[in-house]
Parts: C-alpha cells; sequence; structure tokens
C-alpha cells in the first residue's frame, strides 16, 4: 500500500452503521470527504489515525429545526448553540427563522407589521454569520409571513439556494388575541390562507426538494381553553398541555394537508405528537398526499404530568402518550427528529427561567440539541427502536428530505465526512455541567442515559471529545461551519452536482 497516495485520516477500529446495517470497517477522509470504507488493512496511508476501537461510527445528525437568533441576537446565539450542537453529534443544522431574526443589524426583541421585510434584504446578513461563527454546517427554512414573500419563493430557490418554507399556523390572525404566541418569536405580520395557498402553490411548482413545514396547532381555539384555564385558577404544568388538546394539532394537519393535496405540495408536519395526528397523516398519504413528520426529545422523554414537564409549543403530553410518539418513530408514520432547540429570552439561567406557576414560567426550555441524540440512543438501548432506524430518522432520511443527501447524512464515498463516533456502552448521569449552551442548564438533568457520543467529525476535522474519564465533553474545533444551497428540481438533475454547483 506504499505506492498509494497519502489522505488526511483515517478512523480504525470502528462498526460502521448505516440504514442497511453495521459492519467492522475503517474510513479514510480526505478533502473533507469519505474516500473510502473498506477492512482497515486496506486503508491507505494518512496523515492522521484516530482509533474507534470498541466505538460505532455513525453519520453526523441532520437536525432539521433549530431556532438561535429566535430570542437572542443571531450572531452571539449561534456562536454558542453551534458548539453545543456539534459537541453532542449533530453536524448539519437547519435554522428556522422569519426575515426579522436572519441577523438584520436592527434586531429588536418585539416586532410588528412594518419589520417583516423580504428575505432578499436579509440573506447576506444570515450567510455572513453563518460563516463567521457557526460550528456547524448550515441551512435554513424560512419563515413566511407575506403575499410578497410568497410569491418570491421561486427567487429565494434560484438566489439563495432555499428550498423549504415554514407555516408556523399558531401566528395566524394576530389580531384575534393579545397574547398572540408569535410576538416573542420574531413574526409581525400574521397570515391568513391566502399566504398559506401561495406558499404551496410556488414551492410544489419547484419541484423536489420543495417542501412546505407547518407547525400545526389551532391557536384561535387554544386561546378559548386557556382564558377558561385562567379564569379556573389553574396553574400547575399539565395546564400547558389541557389548553391546547390533541385535536387542535390534527385539525390543522387535516385542514392544511386538504391544500397540499389539491395543489400537489409535499409537506412536513413540525411536531406530530398524537394518534390523532398520526391517523390524518396516515389518511394523506393514502390519497397520494407526500407527507413527512417530525418528532423530538422532548416529546420522546417528557410527560405533562413531571415536574421537569416544561412549557412548549406544541405542548408536551400526557406521559400514557409517550409509547404511541416512539411506535410512530419506529413504524415510519413519523420519519424524522429534530431537536427544536432555542434559548429563552432575557435572563436564562434556570432560577430566571423557573416558575411554579405555569402561566409565568418561562417558555422554551434549553438544550434540547444536546439531549438529541441521547434520547434516541436511549431508545436504542431500551429497545423502542433499533439503531439503523435511529440512523434514518437522524440522519438519512432528514438529509433526503431537504436534498442534502448523500453529501449529508450518509457513511458513503464522495459524502462529507461528517461522523459521530459512539459509546454505546458509555452510561451518563446527565448534569448541567456537561452542557455547553450559554444558559447551563437542562430537563434532562438527573436523567441516566446509556450510550453517549465521544468524538464528531465536520468534514474530517475532529470538532469535540469525550475522552476516558474527563467529567465532561469538550469542544475543540473552530468556527468552521460552512453555509448549504440546495438546488430545486433535484429529480431532474444528477444528483452528484460538481463542487460549487
Amino acid at each position: 500500500m506504499s505506492d498509494q497516495r497519502e489522505v488526511d485520516r483515517v478512523i480504525t477500529g470502528g462498526t460502521v452503521v448505516t440504514p442497511s446495517g453495521s459492519r467492522r470497517a475503517g474510513i479514510a477522509i480526505d478533502g473533507e470527504r469519505i474516500v473510502a470504507i473498506c477492512d482497515d488493512s486496506l486503508l491507505p496511508p494518512s496523515r492522521a489515525t484516530h482509533d474507534a476501537s470498541g466505538l460505532h461510527i455513525i453519520p453526523g445528525l441532520v437536525d432539521t429545526e433549530a431556532h438561535p437568533g429566535c430570542y437572542v441576537p443571531l450572531r452571539e446565539d449561534l456562536a454558542s448553540e453551534s458548539r453545543a450542537a456539534v459537541t453532542s453529534g449533530v453536524t448539519t443544522w437547519g435554522i428556522h427563522a422569519p426575515s426579522t431574526r436572519m441577523g438584520h443589524p436592527e434586531w429588536a426583541e418585539f416586532v410588528n407589521k412594518e419589520d417583516v421585510i423580504s428575505f432578499h434584504e436579509v440573506i447576506d446578513y444570515f450567510t455572513g454569520i453563518v460563516e463567521d461563527v457557526s460550528a456547524v454546517d448550515t441551512f435554513v427554512t424560512y419563515m413566511l409571513e407575506t403575499d410578497q414573500q410568497a410569491k418570491e419563493i421561486p427567487e429565494y430557490a434560484r438566489d439563495h439556494g432555499v428550498t423549504s418554507f415554514k407555516l408556523y399556523l399558531q401566528a395566524m390572525s394576530p389580531d384575534a388575541e393579545p397574547n398572540w404566541p408569535g410576538r416573542r418569536a420574531g413574526l409581525g405580520a400574521g397570515f391568513d390562507d391566502g399566504v398559506v395557498y401561495q406558499t404551496m402553490e410556488n414551492t410544489a411548482a419547484l419541484g423536489y426538494p420543495g417542501i412546505v413545514l407547518m407547525h400545526c396547532e389551532n391557536w384561535e381555539i387554544a386561546r378559548v381553553f386557556d382564558e377558561r384555564l385562567r379564569a379556573e385558577g389553574r396553574t400547575d404544568w399539565a395546564t400547558w398541555s389541557d389548553r391546547s388538546p390533541h385535536f387542535l394539532e390534527a385539525q390543522h394537519v387535516r385542514q392544511y394537508g386538504h391544500f397540499a393535496e389539491h395543489l400537489g405540495c409535499p409537506i412536513y408536519i413540525q411536531h406530530a405528537t398524537t394518534p390523532e395526528t398520526y391517523r390524518e397523516i396516515l389518511d394523506l398519504r393514502g390519497r397520494g398526499v407526500t407527507v413527512h413528520a417530525q418528532t423530538g426529545p422532548h416529546w420522546l422523554e417528557f410527560g405533562k404530568e413531571e415536574h421537569n414537564a416544561w412549557r412548549i409549543n406544541v405542548p408536551l403530553r400526557s406521559r400514557e402518550n409517550n409509547p404511541n410518539i416512539w411506535k410512530a418513530l419506529a413504524d415510519d408514520v413519523i420519519n424524522a427528529v429534530g431537536s427544536d432547540h432555542v434559548t429563552p429570552f432575557g435572563d436564562s439561567d434556570y432560577d430566571s427561567c423557573y416558575n411554579d406557576n405555569i402561566w409565568e414560567l418561562k417558555t422554551g426550555f434549553t438544550s434540547r440539541v444536546e439531549m438529541l441524540l441521547p434520547v434516541l440512543l436511549e431508545g436504542v438501548y431500551q429497545g423502542k427502536i433499533s439503531l439503523t432506524r435511529m440512523i434514518e430518522v437522524a440522519c438519512e432520511t432528514p438529509a433526503k428530505i431537504f436534498g442534502l443527501h448523500p453529501k449529508k447524512g450518509a457513511i458513503e464515498v464522495g459524502s462529507d465526512a461528517d461522523l459521530v463516533l459512539v459509546d454505546l456502552d458509555k452510561t451518563v448521569r446527565v448534569d448541567n455541567s456537561q452542557l455547553l449552551t450559554r444558559t447551563g442548564w437542562t430537563a434532562l438533568e438527573g436523567h441516566t442515559m446509556h450510550g453517549w457520543n465521544v468524538a464528531t467529525f465536520l468534514r474530517g476535522k475532529q470538532m469535540s471529545r469525550w475522552e476516558e474519564g474527563a467529567p465532561a465533553p469538550e469542544f475543540i474545533g473552530d468556527a468552521d461551519g460552512e453555509y448549504l444551497r440546495r438546488v430545486p428540481g433535484r429529480q431532474l438533475v444528477d444528483v452528484n452536482l460538481p463542487e460549487g454547483s
């Protein structure tokens, strides 16, 4: 083998896991990509060697929903939270943002209708911040609010490489309620079914990977339950789920799934948490609609009755419902996971966020990206999903849905060398001292998890490690993240696009 060209790095001794199974193999990396997967003895000479003996090698996670910049300016938030993300095994982050949260220098905690502008005016701010401070590769999903933005979808795809568009349906009709939930999320305009229709119509015309993402939760009815529960004097944490019952999620899936059927638009249900929702998804699929569904670690791990259940939209459901979510994930009703990571506004340490009264508790518990892989690995440990199924829902399928595969989400020759080394035998009792999020706390504290990431590589560069005997994982990388453009109409062209396409 001495006559072979030397490569940048080889990883030896590990067990490579893909959706098709597991096998002992070494990986050769050169120029940020995987160039060989073979027996260790056949690997080319290299400038660096990493021993992965006893570890499983999985693709870097493709986390399709994160909200850096939601309550904190994007540059500040992305700098810290992307380090937490990559250290936890996420190498590709799908950031959801309205135009008001894309890094424009005039960031404001609250926004108004006049602040909602074209994404043409903010995309350069966003990509510049990603290139400056992100430790993960990043693509963006635009959160649309206006007719203008919906009409500009073809331009966004052509000029920005953006092919996914989110409708935060909970934020419709802002004039109906002074406590409108979109205000602190960076939304200022509100929207109606006309915006929904145009968004689906123009996204459908893009072809693959054009897709519309939907947060399904009917606030116009939830506000009625909200008012009644307050009048009853309810303050316990389960109240947050009771104000937005199951049918409000399922009803939105049915209503806007009908639009998708009519227009031939692929849709992605952000938070599929109930059996009622699953029935609607299966019904739509049976009628020929392309419907993807996502869940997250917090819905899989917590129940509304628990003291650390916290407050989130859509709400956590009953502990009795959790097996339904795991089963839907195992059975491919849900086919993707995402962290829905966000850091709270204002003072965000635990004491500033906590309150026994649900109405005073600060919304959006933190560090969800750092619990994504541990919760999934715990599910593998408990036999709720297989390890290969975990790779499908956390890596391969999200990359395929959003037009990033096989560059991302795969261990294949030619793919980016985004790799995570997992110790399935590592038992961790979660402690806040192990975190990298700027807030410094997690609702997962005190939980015992089986299996943990001990090293992350982003395009072949090691970004994190948890050395044997060390008390916590360590970020050892740099702000090496890149902005990922996507190409509309991918089903019509060679997916192995040349560099720079």
